[in-house]
């Protein structure tokens, strides 16, 4: 399981204290909403003890865990990890930027900044050591990501199309499918992404 890990307190809001944040807000919304532990885990497709284990703050979760959870409750990740809490204007302090991945060789995943649910957009920054690669099974219909490559190759794909976006170069994706990131050359890959999730209503007849 990919875990939320942090490498250095100077880059963001450590393990405890993003873990901590999670507890706390679904424990929140659920009693809000008066969703048992057995409703939210039937609702996620997350199990009931991983439900258990998030709330009492012995987890770390993934982030396809952490987005089954959010959507729901009708929430977005920035929501559960508390970096979206706020006025229409303000500012994310770097210590309160959550790291939300860690590669196996050190790469990191961090959530800049992110609107709440269940329509939201999100912003990441992405830094992936050479032979790092996260994969997900996909997100919800229409959900679509813009990429810019600072430094490296990635290697996008996205269903059965790949893409190698060299630095300097953009990418967008509809990420509704299974699809995965991946540094695809042999220096350190860094790119910023950006996640817009919409939940369109239909039509009124």
């Amino acid at each position: 399981m990919t875990k939320i890990v942090n490498i250095s307190t100077n880059t963001g809001a450590d393990v405890q204290t993003v873990s901590e944040a999670v507890s706390r807000k679904l424990k929140q919304e659920r009693k809000k909403r008066r969703i048992t532990l057995d409703e939210l885990s039937r609702l996620s497709g997350v199990s009931k003890g991983m439900v258990v284990e998030i709330e009492k703050c012995t987890a770390n979760p993934s982030i396809a865990i952490l987005c089954k959870i959010a959507g729901a409750l009708g929430l977005s990740v920035a929501d559960v990890v508390n970096v979206s809490d706020a006025p229409s204007a303000h500012l994310i302090e770097r210590q309160n930027i959550p790291t939300l991945w860690t590669g196996s060789l050190g790469g990191t995943a961090r959530l800049l900044a992110g609107t709440t649910g269940p329509n939201m957009i999100e912003l990441w920054r992405w830094e992936m050591y050479p032979g790092e690669t996260f994969a997900s099974s996909g997100h919800p219909q229409d959900t679509v990501e813009l990429f810019h490559v600072e430094k490296g190759i990635l290697k996008l794909t996205v269903g059965e199309t790949e893409l190698s976006v060299s630095e300097g170069c953009s990418a967008v994706a509809k990420t509704d499918v299974p699809h995965s990131y991946s540094n695809g050359g042999k220096s350190k890959l860094i790119f910023t992404m950006s996640v817009t999730e919409l939940h369109l209503s239909a039509p009124e007849i």
